[in-house]
């Protein structure tokens, strides 16, 4: 089984990527399900605050790889030669799907700030937000858990700074190399 890994920045395109390859039939796994499922077991809405305060939580309780460890069953659990985990946030998480599956393939969304403070205004998603500090503040967060050092663990970068067609495209392409080598 191949298993790629996605990694980029808040509003990156992560979940662009995701809704794509289960477009073209690649099962995936999405970290962020994870902290909404606890999120909702605490009986929280699912807010920004609550979701980064969750997510604190885990990994202070059960260290960095937390929710990494969570989802390796999930992927194990596919039925595919290439099953893709969407929302890794931190080198840990890396370290344990790299363990995991041989086979790992780690993708990095590279976008510009300004989009993506553009991308979260229009998204509307509960944990979102509509300003910089907030996105700023967002991106703070994620690096303390280790996102700067897992991008730069990329085995593949994907600019996202285009067109929606574009970007689209690109996964695409890309999902079709990828499942020729599966």
């Amino acid at each position: 089984m191949l298993v790629i890994g996605i990694v980029g920045m808040p509003a990156s395109g992560k979940g662009e990527f995701s809704r794509i390859a289960m477009e073209m039939g690649v099962p995936v796994v999405i970290m962020g399900d994870v902290i909404r499922n606890a999120v909702r077991d605490a009986g929280l809405p699912p807010t920004d605050e609550n979701m980064g305060r969750i997510a604190n939580q885990l990994r202070k309780d059960e260290g960095m790889d937390a929710i990494a460890h969570r989802c390796v069953p999930l992927v194990e659990s596919k039925d595919s030669s290439l099953v893709m985990i969407d929302g890794i946030r931190g080198d840990a998480e890396v370290k344990i799907f790299r363990k995991a599956f041989p086979r790992f393939r780690l993708i990095g969304i590279d976008s510009e700030f300004p989009l993506r403070l553009a991308r979260v205004k229009a998204r509307g998603r509960s944990d979102d937000f509509q300003t910089e500090e907030e996105l700023r503040n967002r991106d703070e967060r994620e690096i303390s858990w280790g996102l700067g050092r897992a991008l730069a663990q990329a085995d593949i970068r994907l600019p996202n700074n285009g067109t929606l067609d574009e970007y689209s495209h690109d996964v695409q392409a890309l999902l079709k190399k990828l499942e020729e080598d599966a």
